[in-house]
């Protein structure tokens, strides 16, 4: 598009996470297109929300999210997933084949503040693996640049993290 060019590798670490959206069902597409039109809006009796958070409530989530109990095996855990985009040798020729860099500190903190509020958010007070793993193609993804081979393979960044987390042992 005309005015638009792709971000730096620098500039894209900056986003904490890069999350597939595709595009909506037919019904969901109907619902927006009503919405353009206005008839949505005679249907609904308010647009506001049913209930709203004030700001100390919003600040008192973050430290809850921020003060959630992460095991130092699955710190470790975390850190060696990250740690693999860097030195992928370690675990397999291939996966060394496929990056060019791997991420940076950033998505070591992303990735575990990511997880942390996933625990958060599924009303738990301690991180799990799963934790980790289902955000992690989400937090990598845009801050790993595949080699030329890997793109000539058709590897995709959320492939090379799936074999990541297949080959990092979970504890």
């Amino acid at each position: 598009q005309e005015g638009t060019y792709p971000l730096p590798e620098a500039q894209l670490d900056r986003f904490l996470m890069h999350v597939r959206i595709d595009y909506p069902a037919v019904d969901e597409e109907r619902a927006i297109l009503q919405l353009a039109r206005g008839e949505a809006r005679q249907n609904a009796p308010s647009v506001l929300p049913e209930s709203q958070m004030d700001q100390q409530a919003l600040f008192a989530a973050r430290d809850q999210v921020l003060a959630m109990h992460m095991a130092e095996s699955l710190e470790a855990y975390l850190l060696q997933i990250v740690l693999a985009t860097r030195t992928p040798e370690i675990y397999s020729d291939t996966l060394a084949s496929w990056i060019e860099y791997g991420a940076s500190p950033r998505a070591t903190i992303a990735l575990d503040r990511c997880a942390r509020a996933h625990a958060w958010l599924a009303g738990r007070d301690f991180v799990t693996p799963e934790d980790i793993q289902s955000l992690a193609c989400d937090v990598l993804r845009h801050r790993v640049l595949l080699s030329y081979e890997a793109e000539a393979e058709g590897v995709t960044p959320d492939q090379f993290v799936e074999e990541i987390l297949a080959l990092v042992a979970v504890p």
